[in-house]
């Protein structure tokens, strides 16, 4: 059997751009290590969960991972919360969470992400504010920042009666049933939650959007007297003074582990909590790696030092990298064309040169399509290619969701990938 090397770059997908001579970023930059593995294999278009859903990644990576998400999803908030180290049990109530910028008024949003400017170690002295100054009735919670403007939040009674099915305070986040989705437009306003249709009269539901909506308005009193706030005001940025909430989930997804469903040993490495709890529940082995320093040659260039040695240790490897993405949701298209051609440069250039392509099934993708132009996700179809291990070329001349539309592979969706490249890893 062939090593696989699974590598995902995260919101690579986009539209034509004007300004990009009306190519997508992906097709105008200068990537000629993935344009050669293109060359050498075959492409096609992915839909990373289904047809005219804008999926939130972890329902992309669960999908990607060769899984049914509508089966085994319970919400992103207990898979970040998981991934941090914090306990939810069945009728807990999980979170994923933002800080944000409101105007006085308290409603009115600036910045849903802090203007992405708020430092861990300013997120943390605002975490240890909230959990020792908030106080919910007839409920304890954790709260705990992540990375950056990120957090999770767990809220607990005694019953252990809270439900899930609640809608965001985000409002840039919306539900189809269990799915969060990206919402290409939407109101500037924080939400209330409220029970999910149909659920209006559930008492689990009512009480964990009151619970919500009690913690919401509680901590941003908190957060506009933080002494970090003042600080960062001070200093013309933008005070971290709401917490935005959205996918809520009462219990952790069961997963049957990778290594059972095709016998196979995986490691991963990931940057985000929420693709780090996905691949400790799925079985896989978390690899360790450095934080980033924010130098994109340092960063990419371990990551391929640190690929090319744990796949002697692993039948695959998924590595997720979250490069293009962050420049997507802020609209710069420069920055996310000069991402992915730092990825070709100083990832797959190292890495190839150690890689024995004959011996090994490399696949490239996306999780979503994030579009510059609407500085979300999309449901946009992403690149997909397949090459090494005698995979034959299928005349595809680039690596692009243009040639993608042509490739051999065709259309598939993200639970059909992973089969795939297992069959072509056994020859």
């Amino acid at each position: 059997m062939h090593k696989i090397l699974y590598i995902v770059l995260d919101g690579l997908g986009d539209l034509a751009i004007e300004e990009l001579g009306n190519k997508t970023p992906v097709e105008a930059a200068d990537t000629p290590n993935l344009d050669n593995l293109a060359r050498l294999g075959k492409t096609g278009l992915l839909y990373p969960v289904k047809k005219g859903l804008a999926p939130e990644s972890d329902i992309a990576v669960i999908s990607l991972l060769g899984y049914d998400a509508l089966k085994h999803y319970t919400g992103r908030g207990p898979l970040e919360s998981f991934a941090e180290g914090l306990k939810v049990e069945k009728g807990d109530l999980a979170l994923r969470v933002n800080f944000a910028t409101v105007e006085d008024d308290g409603k009115t949003i600036r910045d849903r992400r802090v203007g992405r400017t708020l430092e861990t170690p300013e997120a943390a002295a605002l975490s240890k504010e909230i959990n020792e100054k908030v106080v919910l009735t007839g409920a304890s919670f954790e709260f705990k920042n992540t990375i950056g403007h990120r957090g999770v939040l767990v809220i607990r009674t005694k019953k252990k009666n809270l439900s899930g099915w609640i809608t965001n305070i985000d409002p840039a986040y919306g539900r189809e049933g269990v799915f969060g989705i990206a919402l290409e437009v939407f109101s500037n306003s924080v939400s209330l939650s409220r029970p999910m249709s149909g659920l209006e009269d559930s008492e689990g539901a009512i009480l964990a959007a009151r619970l919500v909506n009690q913690f919401t308005t509680k901590s941003h009193k908190v957060l506009q007297a933080c002494i970090v706030n003042k600080k960062r005001v001070s200093e013309h940025k933008l005070p971290a003074n709401i917490i935005l909430s959205r996918d809520a989930g009462n219990c952790l997804p069961e997963f049957p582990s990778i290594n059972s469903l095709y016998n196979l040993r995986f490691g991963s490495f990931v940057e985000m909590p929420v693709e780090k709890g996905i691949a400790l529940l799925t079985g896989m082995d978390v690899v360790d790696v450095q934080k980033p320093t924010g130098d994109l040659e340092v960063d990419y260039s371990i990551w391929a030092r640190i690929a090319e040695a744990k796949i002697k240790e692993f039948d695959g490897l998924y590595i997720h990298i979250k490069g293009p993405d962050e420049p997507a949701h802020e609209g710069d298209f420069y920055k996310k064309k000069e991402i992915i051609e730092a990825i070709d440069k100083f990832f797959f250039t190292p890495l190839l040169e150690k890689i024995n392509l004959n011996q090994t099934v490399i696949a490239v993708t996306a999780d979503h399509s994030t579009v510059c132009k609407i500085k979300a996700h999309s449901a946009d179809p992403v690149p997909v290619l397949v090459c090494g291990a005698g995979i034959s070329s299928d005349g595809s001349e680039n690596f692009s969701e243009k040639t993608a539309q042509s490739g051999s592979l065709g259309e598939l969706f993200g639970r059909q990938l992973l089969p795939l490249l297992i069959k072509f890893s056994h020859g």
